[in-house]
């Protein structure tokens, strides 16, 4: 009973902490709150008994991708937000239909969770040697293709920088 209340507190600073990173306007700040929604879910992968998952999704993500957007927020120097509001305007309904949907696709996962008939998982899953093994068979070509997104990601924030040095 007193993991179940954990993973819901979890989930919820989860979805809290997601919603203020995109209702906030500062962009550091932002980048700050995805950082403890990262963690936050690392907690969550804890709690379902998949540690490596967990150390690898604060090593990863709270780590390197973080350190990488913030360097793109300094190199970008985004400034004031009032540019971007404008767009922001035309966007809001269909940000609110998503967020309503979604919302009932939680509220409807939390429902089958509740239910006393729900399957626990292997003992072997979530560990290194069941991760490695679908890494390195089933998911390998997706692994490359996440592999050239992110070099050509890094690549384009470079060139944005140098066009605007120059």
């Amino acid at each position: 009973m007193l993991e179940r209340f954990f993973f819901f507190l979890l989930a919820l600073l989860a979805i809290a902490t997601a919603v203020g990173v995109v209702a906030n306007r500062n962009p550091v700040r932002s980048a700050l709150l995805l950082v403890l929604n990262f963690i936050s879910l690392a907690m969550l992968y804890f709690t379902l008994s998949a540690q490596f998952l967990g150390v690898l999704q604060v090593i990863v993500y709270a780590g390197a991708i973080m350190v990488l957007f913030l360097f793109v927020i300094m190199l970008l120097n985004l400034g004031s937000p009032e540019a971007v509001a404008q767009e922001r305007e035309l966007r809001r309904p269909l940000a609110w239909l998503i967020a309503v949907g979604l919302f009932a696709l939680l509220v409807s996962q939390v429902f089958l969770i509740i239910s006393p008939s729900t399957p626990m998982a292997e003992p072997e899953v979530g560990t290194a040697r069941a991760i490695g093994l679908a890494l390195f068979t089933q998911w390998a070509f997706p692994m490359l293709i996440v592999a050239v997104l992110l070099t050509v990601g890094v690549i384009g924030s470079i060139l944005l920088a140098r066009r605007r040095v120059a």
